[in-house]
């Protein structure tokens, strides 16, 4: 029998699943929802709770060829937007890791990464642009979801940062209708 495909998971705190179980988690989930539906896939979660942009960057070419993935969900920025990162060094490492992923021949699902809005407007309102432009420039599959009515809906725990077992589920299923769409 072939070996399963792989899909890595680069992430931060909301990928390593921070505050819940393991198996709560919206990877794990994701790779349950793979089996159900009968998808030889691998989900390698290589989310690490205060993970950034730069480390991300760091660690993707060691990953990339210890699993060989064919698709890679990149799930950073959150704790680079949360410290006050320029900018610019967002961008270029989101899109470094996205050319070392395109250069492996490996599709790339973003997810799209919104700021509590105490960090101002302008700040906020560019760092999400960043997300929206590079999906556009490499033509990648963004998934977006709304933070305030994660908030609202009660999907977050009391630090208002984390998902709840419930915001897991909310994730798992936005990001499987996106996901679903690049599996072969």
């Amino acid at each position: 029998m072939p070996s399963a495909k792989k899909i890595l998971v680069l992430g931060d705190s909301l990928s390593a699943g921070l505050g819940v179980d393991y198996k709560q988690s919206w990877p794990f989930l994701v790779q349950e929802e793979l089996n159900s539906a009968g998808y030889a896939y691998t989900v390698i979660n290589a989310g690490i709770s205060g993970d950034t942009t730069s480390g991300g960057l760091s660690r993707l070419p060691k990953l990339i060829s210890q699993h060989q993935p064919e698709l890679l969900i990149l799930e950073l920025g959150g704790n680079d937007g949360l410290r006050g990162t320029p900018l610019g060094s967002v961008e270029k490492n989101l899109r470094k890791m996205i050319e070392l992923s395109n250069e492996a021949g490996i599709n790339v699902l973003m997810l799209g990464v919104q700021l509590p809005p105490n960090y101002g407007v302008s700040y906020t309102t560019s760092f999400e642009a960043i997300f929206a432009n590079l999906s556009e420039e490499f033509g990648l599959v963004l998934v977006t979801g709304e933070l305030a009515d994660m908030t609202k809906d009660g999907l977050m725990q009391s630090d208002g940062i984390h998902p709840n077992v419930e915001g897991h589920i909310m994730i798992q299923e936005v990001v499987w209708k996106d996901l679903i769409r690049l599996l072969q």
